[in-house]
């Protein structure tokens, strides 16, 4: 039989490419000091979604055994427990300090952010190539150090969490242990309340009780679906 008259195997069929997930919804958590900013940042992210906290990224990087050497040597002591651990609250005493805590401050953030930064990205990688639906920045400079971090703008919706300044006073007080006129002093140094309110889409009162803030964020989830 000549060869060419044998049947040719049928080529299979070219396999279509996977498609991208799609791209997740990115909010933005804005507000003061002591507004509630976190515990609204992981309510919006419930289960599904995803929250990358830049407080609880710089805890790790001051865990991390070369900045606690930094730490040590630069500011002294006096500001590493007794556990070996940076003592964030005495920390923080120091570069908030009003007569040379400015200085501490930005030497400690010149160490530190880059660092922090790198581990948000690297979050923000992770939680894309899983395929996370939503994606929460609960960055307390979010707007202060977008010209550094880019994040405020990868942001499709920004929601502020309003809350008055008698009430952030207290709670920082009491829960944070602060001097009254602690949060208004720290505050001077960051964008205005007004600015970051205007800035927002999306308005979230904290003013009063947990069950109210949560049906306003329950609320916001519904607008939100709705697109």
């Amino acid at each position: 039989m000549d060869s060419r008259s044998r049947s040719k195997p049928t080529p299979e069929p070219a396999r279509k490419p996977e498609a991208p997930p799609p791209a997740p919804l990115v909010l933005g958590v804005l507000g003061g000091i002591a507004s509630g900013k976190s515990l609204v940042a992981r309510l919006l992210a419930g289960e599904q979604g995803v929250l990358i906290s830049a407080d609880r990224l710089a805890h790790e990087v001051l865990d991390t055994p070369e900045v606690r050497t930094r730490v040590r040597e630069r500011f002294g002591a006096g500001v590493i427990g007794s556990d070996g651990r940076v003592d964030r609250r005495a920390l923080g005493n120091l570069v908030f300090d009003p007569e040379r805590g400015e200085e501490a401050r930005r030497e400690l953030e010149r160490w530190t952010h880059p660092l922090v930064r790198d581990r948000i990205m690297a979050r923000w990688s992770e939680a894309r190539a899983a395929g996370a639906r939503r994606i929460v920045l609960d960055v307390p400079l979010l707007l202060e150090n977008d010209a550094d971090h880019g994040l405020a703008r990868l942001c499709d919706v920004l929601v502020f969490v309003d809350s008055d300044d008698e009430t952030r006073d207290r709670r920082a007080r009491q829960e944070r242990g602060w001097p009254a006129g602690e949060v208004a002093r720290r505050e001077a140094a960051q964008i205005p309340l007004t600015e970051k309110k205007q800035r927002a889409q999306h308005l979230l009162p904290n003013h009063s009780s947990l069950k109210q803030l949560e049906e306003a964020v329950a609320d916001l989830d519904r607008r939100l679906a709705r697109g």
